[in-house]
Order: C-alpha cells, then sequence, then structure tokens
C-alpha cells in the first residue's frame, strides 16, 4: 500500500546513496534494491534490535532496501516514508513526504500504533565539503530523534546513520540522554574511507508530562 502526501516541500535528499561495487551486485544478485540491505542485516544480528512481532517506521526508506529485510525479520506492521516513490512491496506500506512535516507524522500514527523500532539510514546530498555536509546529516539525525521521542513506546528501539565530525559527540550525548543503551558502530558493508557509522540506541525513556495538576 502506498499514500502519496501532496503539497510538501524540501531540499533534503533522502535514501540511501550507492555505487555498483561488488557488494552492490552480490545485493542485487540476491534480490535486494542496494547494498544497504547488508547494513541493516548486520546491525541486527549484532545487536539485536527487532523482534518478531515489532511494528516498525523506516524513515528515508527509497529505494526499500531495508524495507525487504524488515520484511523477513517482523510480522509487524512496517512504515515507510521518503520524498521519493518506492517501488511496491508486498505487506509493507510507504508514504511519499517529508518526515519532519506533521501531517505526515500524523498519517503514521494513524497506520500504526505502537510503534518499536525507528531506523533511518537517510542522508543529505553530499556536496564533497565534509564539515557542511556533516552539519547537515546531524541535523537530520536531531529530526529523525525527535521523531522517534513522538512516536516510541517505552523501551523502544532507534537507530540511526550519520557521519563522524566535530557535531558527532553532542548528538550522541543527546540520543544518551533519551535510550538505556547506546552503541556505535561500523557496519561490515560501510566502504572504505567513509565517516559513515551508525548510532544503535536500545531501551526508550518515555518521559512523560510531568507538569503539576490541581
Amino acid at each position: 500500500m502506498q499514500i502519496k502526501a501532496f503539497g510538501y516541500r524540501s531540499n533534503i535528499i533522502m535514501g540511501s546513496q550507492w555505487s555498483r561495487d561488488s557488494t552492490y551486485k552480490h545485493a542485487t544478485q540476491e534480490g535486494y534494491r542496494s547494498r544497504a540491505s547488508y547494513k541493516l542485516l548486520d546491525i541486527n544480528s549484532k545487536f539485536g534490535i527487532l523482534r518478531p512481532t515489532d511494528n516498525v517506521v523506516d524513515l528515508g526508506c527509497a529505494p526499500g532496501s531495508w524495507l525487504q529485510v524488515l520484511r523477513n525479520l517482523t510480522e509487524g506492521v512496517i512504515v515507510g516514508v521518503d520524498l521519493q516513490p518506492i517501488s511496491p512491496l508486498e505487506g509493507v506500506r510507504t508514504i511519499i513526504g517529508d518526515f519532519t512535516d506533521p501531517l505526515i507524522q500524523s498519517e503514521v500514527r494513524r497506520i500504526v500504533d505502537p510503534v518499536s523500532v525507528v531506523i533511518c539510514d537517510v542522508s543529505p546530498k553530499l556536496s564533497g565539503k565534509k564539515s557542511y555536509d556533516q552539519a547537515r546529516i546531524i541535523d537530520l539525525n536531531e529530526k529523525a530523534l525527535e521523531f522517534s521521542q513522538g512516536i516510541l513506546k517505552q523501551g523502544g528501539n532507534f537507530v540511526v546513520k550519520t557521519f563522524q565530525g566535530e557535531l558527532f559527540n553532542d548528538f550522541l550525548t543527546e540520543v544518551r540522554n533519551n535510550f538505556y543503551s547506546v552503541r556505535v558502530y561500523r557496519t561490515r558493508a560501510t566502504r572504505k574511507g567513509s565517516t559513515e557509522t551508525y548510532i544503535v540506541a536500545k531501551n526508550y525513556i518515555h518521559r512523560r508530562d510531568d507538569a503539576s495538576t490541581d
């Protein structure tokens, strides 16, 4: 099922970037849409972020390789969000739109509740300027974290791709303030020389509104 959300403008480019290297060719031979499939498989094998009945939201899901992996790992509801259209996958619901838009967030909540896991492999279109690119992905990371805070159930998990750099530690601290267990992991499928890394956060601390009442 694919739900189109019109009227949203964004200069964010969502979805993993990949090239036709040997890992990509191996992925296509196994029926995956990109080499990024192996990154999620690796993360889940090492950290066990997904359980067989988990409901999952995939932010920046195009071209759908992580959705393919999710479909084989959980029988729960799977929702993917991206600015780009995604070729249909059986058992997966997709929304075309910007996940930072409140209307898109409301649509996700309408489809799936509660959410056990939020994953985000989103990346901006790279300029080649490391400090600029890192600032842009950290901005996306923070928005993905904010999204997860608004939808994850107590004890839920969050995985996000980021880049190493001067802003990395501040964001890592922010994640640690919201989850009991936080690890930094470089997957085996990550290209040599890349600053790409993943933050794997488990057991969300759901902070209730402690405002006093009469």
